[in-house]
């Protein structure tokens, strides 16, 4: 049995794990930079200089939406198992990553992303934001997990077979192709107009989300005692699913599907923290963050030539774990 660390300690080495792997991910690439040239490029270099160029435009906003991304699914994968009360729960729950995945196809699709770069992004964030008033519509602005669920799982079975339907009627293979390399998941190629468009939404979820600690903490002795002591579930589910929306839609809408981080971090971090959702929320922030630069990283080392995709690393990795979780529970319900 995890014996629980002291909170602050946690943090703190935490905190200085995203910190170390932020500064390895702007030393990674193709591009042989040295630490003191990467340093002096980032802070003083000249925006003409082909280093600068390298460091600011390229390595920099990918190491930034890196961290943002990932604080954004670990953050939101803690808060729905915490208010769901179930340990399989993750932000594609809600059908939130397969709204925003299509979004971005139908950007592709009509070949609007070839005139208006950006409206791919913009596109997806809004399937996010639609999806998610559509959930709370089909479940009817009950409280209850299980009516949000179904809600979930029918809007995330449209959107999919929407998605579909665009690969099967894409207008040529090259737009097929495109529309497959976005669904896999990636942050190459993105530049700071991505950060600055997605960055402020994540930053609106996160907000959201991290006023629900002692909401969270009373909704583990059941309903009826978080009632008793003042909370309301309505709220607390609005505030949980369009904190969710925002947040992870403008993380799918700049990077594609990226999955299992929601599932696995929370999981990996609850023995440490005695497994309360208040304290859970921030440290699986971190940890998502540490989570998938890590596997930015690991995609430019393991195959550089190959383009290997961030959300195809994340599955192999997650995928085994998700066995193990259905496994454990299975034997801890008989």
């Amino acid at each position: 049995m995890t014996v629980p660390m002291p909170y602050p300690a946690l943090i703190a080495i935490l905190s200085a794990l995203v910190i170390l792997l932020f500064g390895v991910s702007l030393l990674t690439g193709p591009a042989a930079i040295g630490f003191t040239d990467s340093l002096v490029a980032l802070v003083s270099g000249s925006s003409t200089d082909a280093v600068t160029l390298v460091m600011r435009e390229i390595r920099l906003p990918r190491a930034i939406l890196g961290v943002m991304v990932g604080a954004s699914l670990g953050l939101t994968g803690a808060a729905l198992q915490g208010y769901l009360r179930n340990p399989l729960a993750e932000p594609g729950l809600l059908g939130i990553s397969a709204s925003a995945s299509l979004g971005a196809v139908l950007a592709i699709y009509t070949g609007l992303v070839i005139v208006l770069p950006l409206s791919l992004p913009v596109l997806a964030l809004s399937a996010a934001i639609v999806a998610v008033l559509v959930v709370r519509l089909l479940a009817g602005g009950r409280s209850d997990a299980a009516s949000l669920i179904l809600a979930g799982v029918a809007v995330t079975s449209f959107a999919g077979a929407m998605t579909a339907l665009a690969l099967n009627l894409s207008p040529n293979p090259f737009a097929a192709l495109e529309i497959v390399y976005w669904m896999l998941g990636s942050l190459a190629d993105r530049s700071m107009s991505h950060v600055w468009l997605a960055g402020p939404f994540m930053l609106v979820g996160w907000g959201m989300i991290a006023i629900l600690g002692r909401s969270l903490d009373a909704l583990t002795l059941g309903e009826a005692t978080a009632k008793s002591l003042g909370i309301r579930l309505d709220r607390v589910q609005a505030l949980v699913v369009f904190g969710t929306a925002i947040s992870v839609g403008a993380a799918t809408s700049v990077s594609g599907a990226i999955g299992f981080v929601g599932l696995v971090v929370p999981h990996l971090m609850r023995p440490l923290v005695g497994s309360r959702p208040s304290r859970l929320l921030l440290t699986s922030a971190l940890s998502g963050a540490a989570l998938l630069l890590t596997a930015d990283i690991a995609v430019r080392l393991i195959a550089p030539d190959s383009d290997l995709k961030l959300g195809v690393l994340t599955a192999l990795v997650g995928a085994p774990f998700f066995l193990w979780l259905i496994i454990k529970t299975r034997r801890t319900l008989l």
